[in-house]
């Protein structure tokens, strides 16, 4: 019962729920970037490089395909705090990395809904083949 109290009055998610990114940019612990339009040749090593000069970088992280594992044009830079974060965006936002113009912005909070891809079935089975499967009459 004192469950449903708490559901009903609007009590918080409990931390485990949240995602740890959203709780890292929300609370100003750390600050997330997302960078777009990276060149396909540059490494992570680089994106460290290039967005250190603004703060201290904890991650710097470049998505890449699962099966080709070649970079997808886009990552993620963590910076301590925001006001570095936010000067990074204000330098680094449309210049030239690598031969290509990136952008720069907040990331948004990943949120963990659905379950990833759905499993392709095919088309369910008629009622009567059903049955007749389970009790192993025809009705």
């Amino acid at each position: 019962m004192a469950a449903l109290r708490r559901l009903i009055k609007g009590a918080p998610k409990p931390s485990f729920l949240i995602p740890p990114t959203f709780l890292l940019s929300h609370r100003g612990i750390a600050s997330k970037l997302f960078v777009g339009g990276l060149s396909f040749y540059t490494t992570e090593k680089g994106l460290l490089d290039a967005f250190s000069q603004y703060g201290q970088v904890m991650e710097a992280k470049i998505i890449t395909d699962r099966v080709s594992d070649k970079s997808k044009g886009f990552g993620f830079v963590t910076y301590a705090s925001e006001d570095e974060a936010e000067k990074a965006i204000a330098e680094m936002n449309g210049k030239d990395l690598n031969g290509r113009v990136i952008f720069v912005d907040y990331a948004k909070p990943k949120l963990a809904i659905g379950g990833g891809m759905p499993i392709a079935r095919g088309p369910p089975d008629p009622v009567d083949k059903l049955h007749f499967k389970d009790t192993g009459t025809e009705n």
